[in-house]
């Protein structure tokens, strides 16, 4: 496989996992994906960030959410995000206090 047909592959797999997780399944919180995987959709955001910022262009935090989440991040929140429950919390204080 020559390097650009890699590359485009790799791109069409990042853009399937990011429609599967805006778009199929927005019920998946990332309090849980990060207890589960330790990434989450603000992980993927924030590396979408530093991948435009290596390259020269600039980029803040939220707008790598907004370019990951397809919307600003206040509104995916009032949209999709619930409330973490006490253990899922709990489970995440314990592996990601350092992070």
């Amino acid at each position: 496989m020559d390097n650009q047909t890699r590359i485009e592959i790799e791109a069409e797999v990042f853009r399937r996992l990011q429609k599967h997780l805006m778009e199929d399944r927005p019920d998946a919180q990332n309090i849980d994906m990060m207890n589960l995987a330790g990434f989450c959709r603000n992980c993927l955001s924030r590396w979408y960030q530093e991948a435009a910022n290596a390259r020269g262009i600039a980029m803040d935090k939220a707008e790598g959410r907004e370019a990951f989440y397809g919307m600003p991040f206040e509104e995916y929140k009032a949209r999709h995000q619930t409330d973490a429950t006490p253990e899922a919390q709990a489970a995440f204080n314990a592996t990601h206090s350092k992070d």
